[in-house]
C-alpha cells in the first residue's frame, strides 16, 4: 500500500520568503499563469508570471498549503491574487537570484505518461526554461 506524503513545496516556499526576508531581499515567485489562477492577464508573459511577494509589495499576504493569496497594486490598481501552490514554478531573491525552482505539477506540463517509471528509461521532460531576463536561479548555502 502506498501512502501520499504531503507536499514539501509550501513550506520550503514559506522557508525561502522568510529567508529573502530577513536577508534584507526581495521574493519573487515564477507562476505558471492557467485557468486556476488569479492575476492580472495583461501582464502574463508566454504563460507565466513573475510576481512580488515581499511584505512591502503585498496586503494580506497568505502563503497557504493550498495556495498563495495576496492583495497588491498594478498600475496603481489593487487586485486581488490567488495562485495555487502547484502553479508556482520558483521562488527567488530579486538581487542575487537565489532560491528554488520546482517541478511542474500542471497537467499539461507534465503528464502521467512522461513521468519517469523506474526501469522503464523514460525521462520526465525537462522544466520549462524561464525567458531571458530574469534572474538566474541559485542554490542558498
Amino acid at each position: 500500500m502506498h501512502v501520499e506524503l504531503p507536499s514539501t513545496k509550501p513550506y520550503l516556499i514559506r522557508a525561502i520568503h522568510e529567508w529573502c526576508c530577513d536577508n534584507g531581499f526581495t521574493p519573487y515567485i515564477t507562476v505558471i499563469a492557467d485557468e486556476r489562477t488569479r492575476v492580472p492577464r495583461e501582464f502574463v508573459r508566454e504563460g507565466q508570471i513573475v510576481l512580488n511577494i515581499g511584505y512591502e509589495a503585498t496586503g494580506h499576504l497568505n502563503i497557504a498549503n493550498e495556495g498563495i493569496t495576496f492583495q497588491a497594486r498594478f498600475g496603481g490598481v489593487a487586485r486581488d491574487i490567488s495562485v495555487p501552490i502547484g502553479n508556482v514554478a520558483a521562488i527567488f531573491a530579486k538581487e542575487n537570484g537565489a532560491g528554488m525552482a520546482f517541478e511542474p505539477e500542471k497537467a499539461g506540463l507534465a503528464s502521467k505518461a512522461q513521468e519517469t517509471v523506474p526501469g522503464s528509461g523514460l525521462d520526465p521532460e525537462p522544466p520549462p526554461v524561464a525567458p531571458t531576463g530574469r534572474p538566474k536561479l541559485q542554490r542558498i548555502k
